[in-house]
């Protein structure tokens, strides 16, 4: 197998979601894809993972509560948002124990996909999850070619849509960039073949999506691995007023312009134009019309 070829599907796959025609609310472009951190804890340790660094990404075993789930349905629903969520993060998304019921009330607002090592996974598991509200579930094998048998196997028993499971090659070595788009998650990972920093690029991340930790906290995109800066919090704020407000649209002024000089932007080097040009273009009309806050 080629993991460049499982990269560039998951690449085509998901264009339809994130670079479609944006949505407006009060004039403003907002997001079609929000990043959820249910949990802050993994059962593994990758190597090209902050998490495989318990000094940079310990496991604290910290969780999203419903009341958080609540807030956030009821804001998006406000601005009819119309996007979808990702259950990834900084966690193993599956070890949060009421994952089901979070699929439940994210699906009635938005599509709902999960990426999991599959750990936690059997014939049941795979039948709830198909059961819930979910739209996908990709799930990363990292141990070996073994695995794809292993899980084809099991979804055949189940007896359900293939189309509805993505299993994905992980499990290469740093010669073929572990089979992931490999990036150095705002310099904290220097693993394998990285490519240079360049402050000079623009960046789509902040034009079209989030990253929502477990307690509420939004960030500007999942490679922010440390933290470092918060754009607001979902239980003191409305999402629409993170979105549009003063911090994220001063990171979202440089990135339209090429400006990655801005801490935690400037130890990064991801690509950061995969997705989302449509709502950049979106905001740099926006902004030629001094609008932005």
């Amino acid at each position: 197998m080629d993991p460049k070829i499982t990269i560039i599907k998951n690449i085509k796959r998901k264009k339809p979601i994130l670079d479609r025609d944006p949505q407006f609310f009060n004039g403003i472009p907002i997001p079609s894809w929000i990043e959820l951190s249910l949990i802050d804890t993994c059962n593994r340790s990758c190597s090209f993972c902050p998490k495989s660094d318990e000094s940079i990404a310990p496991n604290t075993h910290q969780k999203m509560e419903d009341v958080l789930i609540d807030k956030l349905c009821s804001d998006l629903k406000k601005i009819n948002f119309k996007g979808a969520f990702c259950l990834c993060g900084y966690g193993e998304p599956l070890l949060h124990k009421e994952h089901i019921s979070i699929i439940n009330k994210l699906g009635s607002v938005g599509q709902v996909e999960i990426i999991t090592n599959g750990d936690t996974l059997n014939e049941k598991k795979l039948k709830e999850i198909y059961n819930s509200k979910a739209s996908k579930l990709l799930i990363s094998l990292y141990d070996g070619p073994e695995q794809m048998e292993k899980f084809k196997n099991m979804i055949d028993k189940t007896k359900l849509p293939k189309e509805f499971f993505i299993l994905r090659d992980r499990w290469y070595s740093d010669k073929k960039d572990f089979g992931v788009r490999l990036t150095n998650r705002t310099g904290t990972i220097k693993i394998g073949k990285q490519e240079e920093v360049n402050i000079n690029k623009k960046c789509y991340y902040s034009s079209y999506q989030v990253l929502i930790d477990w307690n509420g906290d939004v960030f500007l995109c999942p490679q922010d691995w440390q933290r470092r800066v918060t754009m607001g919090n979902i239980m003191q704020k409305s999402f629409f007023d993170i979105w549009n407000g003063n911090v994220l649209n001063k990171f979202r002024k440089c990135h339209l312009k090429g400006d990655r000089s801005l801490s935690p932007c400037n130890s990064c080097n991801a690509d950061g134009m995969v997705y989302g040009e449509k709502h950049y273009k979106a905001w740099v009309d926006l902004s030629k019309h001094k609008k932005m806050a």
